[in-house]
């Protein structure tokens, strides 16, 4: 019997899962803590054969996998990204199973925080506690320009939102998303300074890798209209190092909302972007509800049993087997 370990059960929900049945039987381990000091986490997985992923929460760098010779199998919940890199697990002998994702969840997010800012819910939520009525003034949706960098299978729920509430889409992206965007009958920004200038919501739906790691610059937001809106619940790591804070630390006239950020999880109540009035935070709940952790453990759950039983799925990296 093969150990398996599960890692970043921030929620302690996962053996509540329906899928967590499976591994009736098996010799399972689940953490509930990040931990990332590699030589703290080796030594909490030293006998650890399989590994399940909750998502990028943890990243398994080199350094990590030269501690780990017992390891044999990373199973990813969701799909790999810039956490894990399949080759660098090969040459430890590692194979990478990799999972199912959907844009359902993080789409329904992500036009939740939009709809939250825009029409300053949170701030209103807080005067109620703090014994005040109607302390702000929102707006709405309908008649906006809701600007969608990235027209993959998220942008474009985005984007059937959008027109449902009454609101026009500008996107932007490579030629091909562009292209999907017309084709779905809706407009494309002539350049990405066209983009940044008049749309009233900008929200960011791209993968990050080394093409776009810092794509959306400081002046890229300084451009934004009087008021505008700025949702990220992709990666922060899309928007250059530093940007997002000088822009606010400015005065600029913007609201944001964000899901993500440059490390996570963040348990300090001061951290500063809880500390300003024009911000809603939400702690990385993109992928996180029901019906997504059923789909993301359950597949990886059956990809590590099949490699129990010796017959490996989905397998990044079959060159290991």
């Amino acid at each position: 019997m093969m150990k398996i370990t599960i890692l970043d059960d921030y929620q302690h929900i996962i053996k509540k899962l329906k899928c967590f049945q499976l591994l009736n039987g098996q010799n399972v381990q689940v953490l509930h803590q990040t931990e990332k000091d590699p030589e703290k986490l080796a030594a909490m997985l030293s006998d650890t054969q399989i590994l399940v992923l909750t998502r990028e929460r943890t990243e398994i760098s080199e350094e990590l996998l030269m501690l780990l010779p017992n390891l044999r199998l990373i199973s990813q919940t969701g799909k790999i990204s810039n956490h894990l890199k399949p080759e660098i697990c090969s040459k430890y002998h590692v194979a990478v199973a990799e999972g199912v994702g959907s844009p359902i969840a993080p789409a329904e997010l992500t036009w939740t925080l939009l709809m939250n800012v825009i029409r300053q819910i949170p701030q209103a939520i807080d005067g109620m506690k703090a014994g005040k009525w109607q302390v702000n003034i929102g707006s709405s949706v309908y008649g906006k320009t809701i600007g969608i960098w990235g027209y993959g299978k998220i942008g474009q729920r985005i984007a059937q939102y959008a027109k449902v509430f009454g609101a026009k889409v500008l996107v932007w992206g490579s030629e091909k998303s562009m292209a999907k965007a017309v084709e779905d009958g809706f407009d494309k920004a002539d350049t990405k300074a066209h983009f940044f200038k008049y749309a009233d919501v900008i929200t960011l739906h791209l993968r990050l890798n080394s093409t776009t790691q810092g794509i959306v610059k400081q002046s890229d937001l300084a451009s934004m209209k009087d008021g505008a809106v700025l949702i990220n619940t992709a990666r922060a790591e899309l928007i250059e190092t530093g940007a997002l804070h000088n822009i606010l630390k400015s005065g600029k006239n913007i609201f944001v909302g964000l899901d993500v950020y440059d490390n996570e999880p963040i348990y300090n109540p001061d951290f500063e972007l809880l500390k300003m009035p024009n911000v809603v935070c939400t702690p990385h709940l993109g992928y996180v509800e029901q019906n997504g952790y059923e789909l993301y453990f359950s597949k990886a759950f059956e990809n590590a049993l099949n490699f129990i039983n010796g017959q490996p799925t989905n397998i990044a990296n079959p060159e290991v087997l």
